[in-house]
């Protein structure tokens, strides 16, 4: 599981989790790993094979979500010549290739009920037996699990062994999002957008545009770190001048106004209209809080036609054309807001 990813952060959160990593990575025990998708997990489960005594040995990965439930137990605890249809030879399991080394769980919380019973047993004995087999094998392995799944909760619905859990969790390492990680997301955006560059032979990096650079805070990141470099690699290949900052990001990819429209169900529960409420009674918080509406109206103003002029380049003449302005009213615009030095 090489990846060409590095631990990038000055965050306090952030730290704190890779700090308790490097703490836990000479251990023998297991540690569960857990964090939103796109925040980092596969990469703590290397680091903690690398530091550990074990960094010379097979680090094995195995996604619990990727196979259907009727072949994970064949895949963890592997099977004799005919144990099932299609068994035609004999096969280890992942554990069995794992021995001596790290045996890195994905997606633990989706493992069957009877997969969970098993792994219980590995990793309480440290034997396991092939299905077909009534013989077990010896393995030594150090097991690291990841999941975005509350495994607590789980346990207390009766969906996840309580007492796996507890024999799995002698260490948990909670990944922050990113949206917490103060910080951040400027440095992993610089860093992103510099190798891109460098991958598509741009001579220089010119950044980004301080419109831009705020709209990546005021993102929520639902796709976390790997999110986020496909934003920015997107905008940098996107862009066709590295002598000026990158002045548009995209981050939705299928935003499109001729995105395909799914026609309704035929179940669809039509919302009742009657219940409503008028939506002049349901202000927002940002609607309460303005006490200046020349100032709101200006800065949502500017924010618009700074959004208009990075997707269209700068193209003056584009965008006032897509903002049904003429010429000399966008012209106004910037001069009124101060944009024309930011461009």
């Amino acid at each position: 599981m090489e990846r060409e990813n590095q631990f990038i952060g000055q965050s306090g959160a952030f730290l704190d989790a890779v700090e308790r990593t490097s703490r836990a990575a000479p251990m023998r025990r297991p540690v569960l790993v857990i964090g939103e998708r796109g925040t980092g997990k596969e990469l703590i489960a290397e680091r903690l094979h690398r530091l550990s005594t074990r960094w010379d040995e097979p680090l094995v990965t195995m996604n619990c979500a990727a196979l259907p439930e009727t072949l994970i137990e064949a895949e963890l605890f592997g099977h004799e010549a005919g144990a099932f249809t299609g068994a035609t030879k004999v096969r280890a399991g992942r554990f069995e290739e794992a021995d001596k080394g790290t045996l890195f769980l994905d997606e633990l919380g989706t493992l069957s009920m009877a997969a969970q019973e098993r792994l219980l047993r590995a990793v309480e004995y440290g034997e396991v037996t092939r299905i077909g087999s009534s013989r077990p094998v010896r393995v030594d392995v150090r097991i690291v699990a990841a999941t975005n799944e509350d495994l607590p909760a789980l346990a207390a619905q009766g969906r996840f062994r309580s007492d796996l859990l507890d024999r799995l969790s002698f260490e948990v390492i909670t990944l922050p999002p990113l949206r917490v990680r103060e910080g951040d997301i400027a440095v992993l955006a610089d860093y992103f957008g510099r190798r891109m560059a460098a991958e598509i032979g741009w001579e220089a990096w010119p950044g980004f545009a301080d419109h831009v650079r705020q709209q990546l805070e005021d993102h929520q990141w639902p796709g976390n770190v790997r999110e986020l470099r496909n934003v920015v690699e997107r905008a940098v290949y996107r862009w066709d001048d590295w002598d000026t900052p990158i002045g548009h990001v995209q981050f939705d990819p299928f935003e499109s106004p001729w995105k395909p429209v799914s026609p309704p169900r035929a179940d669809a529960v039509l919302p009742d209209f009657r219940d409503a409420v008028a939506p002049d009674a349901r202000p927002t918080a940002e609607l309460e809080n303005v006490d200046d509406l020349r100032a709101a109206v200006d800065e949502h103003e500017k924010r618009i036609v700074e959004h208009a002029l990075g997707k269209h380049r700068w193209n003056q003449r584009q965008t006032a054309k897509a903002l049904g302005l003429s010429y000399d009213q966008l012209r106004h615009c910037i001069k009124k807001h101060g944009l024309a030095d930011e461009g």
